[in-house]
């Protein structure tokens, strides 16, 4: 019996690493006018932000179905296998209620875990269930686990504007008012499940000595457990990253730039973020 570990796009992981570690993505779905495209399948991270940049529209996703989770439940479960499913958070997408319903035949074989949280925040909480599962615990431990570990994951960004995160319905109009005043970069973390406006920056400097300081105010990063940087963009934003890594190298003893690995979002977090987002999800120490 083994146990396979199923979670959706919108955690930032790519393909080639998730099939190195048995990890199974279920792509999610995003749609410019009348084309749809599955992520990660149809459209790659580049070729998204590219064609962002040309749309005069934001574009739509669309939460997993509880059929495409249940094919995948159903096919495991006859192969003699158990099942850790993680999605993003309930709060953000009903992706996890999808995913409940397709589990609710399968109760002794088939977990789900809602991460309470969104990209490389659900990302190291996949890292945590393979780690977990390597340790030789089971199906319903990990789940366990996990349950309680998400409590002390760590995600703040800082982005270029709230825009996307207002008209895609992911925070109100009076928090994304502070985004268009005066070069005003905001910064956002995800709290139980939610996104949340935790600061507004006078340009991106600040910006990310106010991201430094919420990572030093949440007690510190375990560098125990997983840590992922993300940015939402191309070459540019990519560099903005590596310069947060440099800099959060210099700010603290311990960290070690290998401590930082980089992941571009996908389209379906990249279309309510928008380019020029840099993200830290990381365990806190205390």
């Amino acid at each position: 019996m083994g146990i396979r570990i199923i979670i959706d796009s919108s955690a930032d992981m790519e393909e080639a690493y998730a099939a190195e570690h048995g990890i199974t993505i279920i792509p999610m779905s995003i749609s410019f006018g009348e084309e749809s495209f599955a992520e990660g399948v149809d459209i790659s991270r580049a070729e998204f932000f590219e064609r962002l940049a040309e749309s005069d529209d934001l574009p739509r996703t669309s939460q997993i179905p509880p059929m495409v989770f249940q094919d995948l439940f159903a096919e495991a479960v006859e192969a003699g296998d158990e099942v850790v499913c993680i999605t993003l958070s309930s709060h953000i997408s009903g992706t996890y209620q999808s995913a409940c319903i397709a589990a609710a035949p399968f109760k002794e074989a088939v977990f789900v875990v809602d991460s309470e949280n969104a990209t490389v925040g659900e990302r190291v909480l996949a890292e945590r269930a393979w780690a977990l599962r390597d340790e030789g615990l089971s199906a319903a431990d990990i789940a366990y686990c996990l349950e309680q570990e998400r409590k002390d994951i760590r995600l703040f960004a800082a982005l270029d504007t709230l825009e996307n995160l207002k008209k895609g319905g992911r925070i109100s109009g009076a928090a994304a008012a502070i985004g268009g005043l005066l070069s005003i970069k905001p910064v956002v973390a995800v709290i139980e499940g939610k996104v949340e406006v935790v600061g507004k920056a006078r340009g991106a400097k600040q910006a990310k000595a106010m991201v430094f300081d919420k990572i030093e105010q949440s007690g510190g990063i375990d560098f125990s457990r997983p840590i992922w940087v993300a940015y939402s963009g191309l070459a540019e934003a990519r560099d903005r990253a590596l310069a947060y890594i440099d800099d959060i190298v210099e700010r603290v003893e311990e960290a070690q730039a290998e401590h930082f690995p980089l992941s571009l979002v996908g389209a379906v977090i990249g279309t309510h973020v928008g380019p020029g987002g840099v993200a830290f999800a990381y365990f806190a120490r205390e």
